[in-house]
């Protein structure tokens, strides 16, 4: 007698359904039978994946809308000129432009040996990159690294095809 192709499956959830499981070979059919049951239906699963997307969705929205409430504070308490780009960029942009500097000062005047004077210097070179695709492009980096992204930035005799540098 041939093993069955087409199981019966009681899942967790308590829906039953059908499972064609001629695809497998046919010692391990019952395996994949009992691990079935173990879990939702796929209709049911889906409906789960939903709801934690939208509770996810939820809650991102509102940790979003917190960074960037602190970082337009900190923008406006650092006199930090306004970013150019779209309205979604100059968010993001925002929002990268604070934890970047931020960061930066921990780990150059708090953890390191840069003086006030010396980071005064270098806020002031934050102020003139207004271009909300250079924080966006810059988020990743080191802010130890700061300093001298913020001297590449500057230096204007490099060649470059973009209109926005």
């Amino acid at each position: 007698m041939a093993v069955k192709k087409f199981w019966t499956i009681n899942h967790a959830c308590g829906h039953t359904a059908e499972a064609d499981l001629s695809d497998r070979p046919a010692d391990r059919r019952a395996g994949y039978a009992r691990w079935l049951a173990s879990r939702d239906c796929s209709d049911c699963w889906l409906a789960s994946r939903e709801e934690d997307t939208e509770a996810k969705g939820e809650w991102l929205a509102k940790q979003r809308a917190t960074e960037q409430a602190k970082a337009e504070e900190w923008s406006e308490q650092y006199r930090m000129p306004p970013l150019d780009g779209t309205d979604r960029a100059v968010a993001w942009a925002t929002r990268c432009r604070h934890q970047l500097v931020s960061a930066a000062y921990t780990s150059l005047v708090v953890e390191g040996t840069t003086s006030e004077a010396e980071w005064e210097a270098i806020e002031g070179a934050v102020r003139p990159l207004t271009h909300a695709g250079w924080w966006i492009d810059q988020r990743d980096a080191d802010p130890a690294d700061l300093p001298e992204l913020l001297e590449a930035a500057s230096t204007s005799d490099r060649p470059s095809e973009n209109p926005h540098f």
